[in-house]
């Protein structure tokens, strides 16, 4: 078959598809393939008859994770990306799944979506996005050429508007949001500040919600006042916070209000929601797929846009005071199942005002160790590898910070994991088992001082890096020389085992290094844990 010089790469994929499955059937199979059908009734769109319809297939410890070894847990610690989130609502797992069946044009689709999204969070409009951070990305973008289609195809190497104004205290780890774009984050601690800083290249002001803020001259309301005076957008991360009608941020003066989909308002994990004004909305769709722009890799479904529109409107039918009393209600449950172990103190936690982010109660546990005879970080630990998997944060560590806690948030839970996790605690507490302190080498301390070339094994390439460390006895003080950024160590020499603890200053996000190793004159070796990313082998040669 000859292919026409103008066909894309997917009418050449289509076509090839299409013959590869005609050439597997008979010469009369293949002429009832290319037949039309005539059926006396057309129902367009994968429909599926009730005993075709989704269903659950196993329970908590037989499930699609377990049988590939996963092990699903109860959520403790609230909607963190890394431990997925939230539960979506029942409606919009059957939104996404209705809207699995049909076929849209992605154009018509958020139209129509997004001037449902303004009508019901007090905007102009909305757009469905891949989270928050691309909801930021595709704000930034919008805001540094709209929808001129050549300054779009531009970037992000060739643009006009290069800066983006934060105040400092805004300053987080999903403002990557903002620097994917190749822009200068230009910093500033007053409005007098902000107000030097402002220039032709200002493309957008950019504020992290937060209450604390709200009423002071560092307010939103104050700053997109004195950024609306050079006709500089405002653009507010309010990720994990509630997107209630009338919207106080869009009050205060907010172009562009981003929120998770997958937090509290309990949609598709991976959807985010952006509102406020609509010709800078409609410039961040027009800058994400389906148009072939800087944010195409962001591409969100008619499924998850249409979950996270059921999972808005939703938000704006339930009881939210009643939730709240429900929530309240449960962790007053884990605190009476706790109030009968001596040196245990347990309370609830309120929930915070509105605007703060993870709006719900939850419950704070807290005991010496030393009489309890178990630590938070053991016990998290011990639940998280129990036959019922529990996942929640505890502090505590043996032997020197013995005073110990955990902490439980509320929303994410069930009735029935309420209770499972209230007997999981105080079982916890009350048969704690063996827990001894961990083991220090005797005899004397290895001698480390002075100049170490380290290096990092991550899991694809090295990191070298320089430590010059000093030595008191069995105390460690020193410097650690990184490829990029610098840090102080702290740590410890007891026989020939050595730890050592930084934090690398990384640009919002603040990296912590905990190494652990051995020494063997003037080498050592071991792992170092690097929080989120995992732990990985290093070694040191003194020079």
């Amino acid at each position: 078959m000859a292919i026409p010089k103008n066909w894309s790469r997917r009418e050449v994929l289509k076509q090839s598809t299409m013959l590869t499955a005609t050439a597997a059937l008979t010469p009369n199979a293949v002429a009832a393939a290319l037949t039309p059908a005539k059926p006396t009734k057309f129902i367009g769109g994968q429909v599926l008859n009730p005993n075709e319809v989704p269903f659950t297939d196993g329970d908590f410890h037989d499930n699609m994770y377990t049988r590939m070894g996963i092990r699903p847990m109860i959520n403790c610690r609230g909607t963190i990306t890394a431990v997925s989130g939230s539960t979506s609502l029942p409606e919009v797992k059957q939104a996404m799944y209705n809207a699995s069946l049909y076929h849209v044009r992605l154009d018509e689709m958020m139209e129509a979506v997004g001037a449902e999204f303004g009508r019901l969070c007090g905007a102009e409009w909305g757009v469905a996005t891949t989270g928050t951070a691309a909801a930021t990305c595709l704000s930034t973008v919008a805001c540094i050429a709209g929808t001129d289609v050549e300054k779009s195809q531009a970037l992000p190497y060739i643009k006009q508007k290069d800066q983006v104004l934060i105040p400092s205290h805004s300053r987080n780890p999903y403002d990557i949001g903002v620097r994917m774009c190749g822009v200068e984050m230009v910093e500033f601690t007053t409005p007098e500040e902000l107000r030097a800083k402002m220039c032709e290249r200002s493309a957008m002001l950019y504020i992290l919600a937060n209450p604390h803020w709200d009423n002071t001259p560092m307010g939103t309301r104050n700053l997109a006042a004195i950024a609306h005076e050079k006709g500089i957008p405002v653009f507010v991360d309010a990720a994990a916070t509630e997107p209630n009608n009338p919207n106080p941020h869009i009050q205060a003066g907010a172009d562009l209000v981003a929120y998770s989909g997958g937090k509290c308002m309990r949609g598709p994990q991976s959807s985010g929601l952006l509102i406020g004004n609509k010709t800078l909305c409609k410039a961040a769709y027009f800058q994400g797929a389906p148009h072939h722009n800087f944010g195409r890799a962001m591409k969100i479904s008619k499924e998850e846009t249409m979950g996270l529109l059921a999972a808005v409107r939703a938000w704006h039918k339930r009881d939210h005071d009643a939730e709240q009393v429900m929530w309240t209600a449960w962790m007053q449950s884990i605190v009476d199942r706790l109030k009968d172990i001596p040196g245990v103190t347990a309370a609830v936690l309120p929930t915070p005002p509105p605007g703060s982010i993870d709006r719900n109660p939850g419950v704070h546990v807290e005991w010496d160790a030393e009489t309890i005879g178990i630590t938070g970080t053991e016990l998290s630990r011990k639940l998280d590898n129990a036959p019922t998997r529990i996942s929640m944060a505890g502090t505590g560590t043996r032997p020197e910070h013995m005073k110990s806690s955990v902490t439980v948030w509320a929303y994410i839970l069930t009735p029935a994991e309420v209770k499972i996790i209230a007997d999981a605690i105080h079982d916890g507490l009350t048969n704690p088992g063996s827990n001894p302190d961990p083991i220090v080498p005797a005899g004397a301390p290895a001698t480390v001082s002075g100049t170490w070339s380290a290096t990092i094994h991550y899991v694809r390439g090295t990191g070298e890096q320089t430590f010059l460390l000093k030595q008191d006895g069995n105390t460690l003080s020193g410097e650690q020389r990184g490829e990029i950024y610098d840090a102080t160590f702290k740590g410890t020499i007891n026989g020939d085992q050595i730890t050592l603890s930084s934090v690398l200053p990384v640009v919002d996000y603040p990296l912590p290094c905990n190494f652990k190793g051995k020494v063997s004159g003037k080498t050592m070796s071991g792992t170092v844990s690097l929080g989120e990313y995992g732990e990985v082998p290093w070694e040191a040669i003194q020079s």
